[in-house]
């Protein structure tokens, strides 16, 4: 069954008569009374009374005719609804991020999206990298800012940057006084990281800069969020390696130092599904490169 069948049937059950009904229908007749056939034909039962003048609905007609109207009515409600959802410009715009993304760059990138598209409502979700690629394959969020390396080909990342990492450590620490600091300098200390789960994650960039270092700490706490290491590390427990825009979390505990390490940085990744070319999609990208990458062109690495 059709829709256009229901069409056919709903117009000759108004003109009662097939030569008017294929007029108004703008067919000839022929093909409009073959279409009735089938449709009877599919249902197992005569819809008109053909030797009547005018053409009559049978009873069958009759029930039809009023489920079809139904279903003619529900059909052409649905076509004005997406014609006057095609009219309106996109609105609503949610963005997945990572905690330390949240205290970063983020700020900077909404407000200068919001300044070049006033109209549109901007939605933050604090989300893991890997809730980040399940949240935009699902259509729930529109872009997503993290720092795991996660390949699936439905998604398009983007390193925007390589932001440097730094040591907190505690303020009673013989090292907090200095300048720059090394892993080595701190293999005899407790190491702690975030988050614990899911996996994998920032602690396991943590972990393999830390191994790729040849260096095994005295000890590894894993906690779940970043305020949490940092939180002990104020309590003397151990240190713990953020991202540099992490230093606003203050604290008369708490001595942020640079790393020596050439290779202490973290990515920050720009996740996009890759069949979204839409215009704030695309202007998002833009922003975030603009804010996050800075005027570099080599801070930007499409993988």
């Amino acid at each position: 069954m059709e829709l256009r069948q229901l069409r056919y049937f709903d117009a000759i059950a108004t003109e009662r008569n097939f030569t008017r009904a294929a007029e108004r229908l703008g067919i000839s007749q022929p093909p409009l009374s073959r279409q009735i056939r089938e449709l009877e034909e599919e249902l197992g039962v005569v819809l008109f009374d053909r030797g009547s003048r005018p053409v009559k609905l049978t009873e069958a007609g009759r029930v039809f005719h009023q489920q079809a109207a139904q279903i003619l009515a529900a059909a052409e409600q649905l076509r004005k609804t997406m014609g006057r959802l095609g009219e309106i410009p996109e609105r609503r715009f949610v963005i997945g991020v990572v905690g330390s993304i949240m205290h970063g760059a983020m700020p900077g990138i909404i407000r200068r999206f919001r300044a070049g598209a006033p109209d549109v409502e901007v939605e933050l979700v604090e989300l893991t990298t890997m809730d980040q690629i399940a949240a935009l394959k699902a259509g729930r969020i529109e872009a997503g800012l993290g720092r795991i390396r996660i390949a699936d080909p439905a998604i398009r990342r983007e390193v925007l940057h390589q932001e440097p990492l730094v040591v907190a450590l505690p303020a009673s620490s013989p090292m907090a006084s200095g300048g720059s600091v090394s892993l080595r300098d701190l293999s005899d200390g407790t190491l702690l990281v975030y988050p614990s789960q899911p996996r994998p994650s920032y602690a396991d960039q943590v972990l393999s800069l830390v191994r790729d270092c040849g260096i095994t700490p005295a000890s590894v706490i894993e906690v779940r969020e970043v305020q949490t290491a940092l939180g002990l590390v104020a309590a003397e427990v151990g240190y713990t390696i953020v991202p540099i825009s992490m230093q606003h979390f203050q604290s008369d505990n708490i001595v942020y130092r640079p790393m020596r390490e050439e290779n202490a940085v973290s990515p920050i990744i720009l996740s996009q599904r890759i069949a979204d070319e839409s215009q704030l999609s695309i202007r998002f990208r833009q922003v975030a490169r603009e804010v996050v990458a800075g005027p570099e062109p080599e801070a930007k690495t499409t993988i």
